[in-house]
């Protein structure tokens, strides 16, 4: 080989350690973003606290087909998940959007989200925090249980006895097996908002909440993630100050959200996409079942063909409770008839 060679192949081969020097980078960055997004969820093993003393699961299907022969399969069958917002203070962050100087936490917002067996329909069913139930005795973290109690309101279960006892209440509430529980708290709510670059809603009419410090003229707003989750916290500026026009914007904000979600393609930009997995995940509370990066990913993967008016929310048919105007109970039949068609 002759010197003038050698030399012309210097370059070449300066380029060729940059290049390989990039690519060991880009990979171990890939790995370390995995392994902190998967160390981000914390999870409940709530199967094996509950045992066998429970609604039965629905028929499952066989897996959905996948777009390689090599990926695996997603998961199929109809599921009920149990979507719970806490309204926590655990946490700087979390005690200032929470405002106040609430000990403990509640579930401020309590969903059952239905998926049809063929993942083309979603049905969101909303259970007011103020609805009385019976709440069975829960199996508790420090040991033993806590004792049945009747006519208490429906989000003391998750103030009592956490995730676990939040899902045996809405499983004996509803007759319905929950086959995962997703919890998210103020903070990790609001940073999902503000990673998508917030939200748009429409207002009918002015919303003045002083509690929530939401104050809203009638009309479009552009929403970020605080003033979002004001809006989902809002009750005493809107309607009659019930529990039920505070579901009514939650269940707007739900479809703004997944609007958003499909309005922005988050696959064009590495960094858009690792911002929104980095704020879902720091905050998120799962059972082990979707207590993994992977896991959480097929789950989104099977709902990608679930069109916009694939998209049903509901609330759990209430009416006033005869023991206190403030409380509401089940209104039956109707309410019955609601979680017999999800199971």
């Amino acid at each position: 080989m002759t010197r003038e060679k050698r030399r012309r192949r210097r370059p070449l081969r300066a380029a060729a350690a940059v290049i390989g020097c990039a690519l060991v980078l880009a990979a171990a960055g890939a790995g370390w973003a995995y392994w902190h997004l998967n160390q981000n969820i914390r999870s409940v093993d709530i199967d094996n606290a509950l045992g066998d003393n429970r609604p039965a699961r629905a028929p499952t299907t066989v897996p959905s087909a996948t777009p390689s022969a090599s990926a695996s399969p997603l998961p199929a069958g109809a599921l009920n998940i149990l979507v719970l917002g806490s309204d926590s203070r655990t946490g700087t962050k979390n005690a200032a959007l929470g405002g106040g100087d609430s000990a403990g936490a509640r579930s401020d917002t309590a969903m059952v989200v239905h998926l049809n067996d063929d993942r083309t329909k979603v049905t969101v069913v909303s259970i007011p925090r103020d609805t009385l139930v019976t709440r069975p005795s829960c199996p508790v973290s420090s040991g033993g249980t806590t004792p049945t109690a009747y006519n208490v309101m429906f989000n003391s279960a998750y103030s009592v006895g956490g995730p676990v006892c939040a899902v045996t209440t809405v499983e004996r509430l509803t007759g319905v097996r929950m086959d995962h529980y997703i919890e998210i708290d103020f903070s990790g709510f609001a940073d999902l908002v503000d990673a998508l670059g917030g939200v748009t809603v429409t207002t009918a009419q002015d919303i003045d909440d002083d509690r929530s410090h939401l104050h809203l003229d009638a009309g479009t707003h552009r929403l970020d993630g605080t003033e979002a989750l004001a809006f989902a916290r809002t009750r005493h500026g809107i309607g009659d100050g019930s529990d039920l026009g505070r579901i009514e914007l939650q269940q707007q904000l739900v479809q703004a959200l997944l609007k958003e979600v499909r309005d922005t393609n988050l696959l064009t930009g590495a960094a858009g996409l690792y911002k929104v997995a980095d704020a879902v995940t720091g905050s998120l509370t799962t059972d082990t079942g979707l207590d993994s990066l992977g896991e959480l990913s097929s789950l989104a993967q099977s709902l990608r063909n679930i069109p916009s008016s694939g998209l049903r929310t509901v609330t759990m048919p209430v009416v006033t409770a005869p023991s206190d105007p403030n409380r509401m109970v089940a209104q039956e039949p109707a309410a019955s008839e609601l979680w017999a068609s999800l199971r």
